[in-house]
């Protein structure tokens, strides 16, 4: 048996369902940049901090091709949506074949920033796995959205781009993090 950490999550996280493989398959058929796919464990994580928070809206950020998306909706509550901000209109358009039958997911084409503008709250659950570069803003634009119980949780936290982001985030005296040395890196936000 390997010592690996990330084989280890593998081999003991649930296996995904047989919807999210195929999305998985297609995703990595179609796509030159399948490493950008959330994946099954994240998504097995997403769906149990969306079963335990119980959000009535969801905002996520980087769509991709709907794999978190729908990970995150297997465990929404009856009255509960997400939001889904895609700047790719043919990521955005692949998402829209697989999430939008499930009735409460709905894809956002265009601009995130310009978007969450538009865009009400409060937020109960933001996941924010888009541009490297632009986490800072988008953690700027959702913070006065964000519900008083709510949760950012940034993808890839590891990486050397976003570093500027978690230094941010660190120093920011409005919230409490925790980033899971895990996969590429998940940070977990709430208000301090």
């Amino acid at each position: 048996m390997s010592d690996d950490p990330l084989e280890l999550a593998a081999r003991f996280t649930t296996p995904q369902d047989h919807y999210l493989a195929d999305l998985e398959r297609e995703t990595r058929e179609m796509s030159d940049r399948p490493q950008m796919l959330t994946g099954p464990v994240i998504g097995r994580l997403l769906e149990m901090l969306v079963y335990l928070h119980q959000p009535k809206l969801v905002l996520e950020i980087g769509t991709f091709t709907g794999y978190s998306a729908l990970s995150m909706g297997r465990a929404l509550p009856a009255d509960g949506r997400i939001i889904t901000l895609e700047s790719n209109p043919e990521h955005a358009a692949f998402a829209r074949r697989h999430v939008e039958r499930h009735g409460r997911i709905s894809v956002r084409e265009g601009d995130a920033l310009q978007s969450i503008a538009e865009l009400d709250g409060p937020f109960d659950l933001v996941f924010i796995d888009a541009n490297k570069d632009g986490y800072v803003d988008y953690y700027e634009a959702v913070m006065p959205k964000l519900a008083p119980r709510g949760i950012i949780v940034a993808d890839d936290t590891l990486f050397e781009s976003v570093r500027p982001f978690n230094e941010h985030v660190a120093a920011d005296e409005r919230t409490v993090q925790v980033l899971l040395p895990f996969d590429d890196g998940v940070t977990l936000i709430r208000r301090a």
